[in-house]
């Protein structure tokens, strides 16, 4: 997929709105690329507590990050709303891989394309775990 595709929202079966924050700005008065993953990391998250009614507190099985990485397209400024797109590209025994569209709501322009994994592990021996089968059934909805 080129990145002119990305900016087809109909690529990402689920999206969260996301608002900037004053301090997420730096002194060049764009939002700081350390953010963007705290977008991606938040996106990710929210799907999961919102379509498998994940508890981080509790969960005995939950993901760990093991890979992000992005790539940078259009300035996000404060006070942007960002709508975070996510698809899943790699279902593993333990990993999941996710593609994170960032695209700015004021002119729907792709500001920044991330991917992230995860390796579900248990929450005791901190240990690779077989994915389990709520998370595997919603991730597959997200499968492109």
């Amino acid at each position: 997929m080129t990145v002119k595709e990305y900016s087809d929202h109909e690529n990402f079966p689920f999206f969260v709105d996301i608002p900037t924050r004053w301090m997420d700005s730096d002194v060049y008065g764009h939002v700081n690329n350390v953010e963007y993953y705290s977008y991606i990391d938040t996106a990710i998250n929210m799907h999961l507590a919102k379509k498998v009614m994940l508890d981080p507190n509790t969960a005995p099985v939950f993901g760990v990050v093991a890979e992000t990485g992005c790539k940078f397209f259009k300035e996000i400024r404060h006070p942007d709303i960002i709508e975070a797109g996510i698809r899943v590209t790699q279902i593993g025994n333990s990993s999941v891989t996710y593609q994170v569209a960032l695209y700015r709501r004021s002119d729907e322009a792709l500001a920044a394309l991330g991917h992230f994994v995860h390796v579900y592990v248990d929450r005791e021996t901190r240990k690779p775990r077989t994915i389990p089968d709520a998370f595997r059934k919603e991730l597959n909805q997200l499968f492109t």
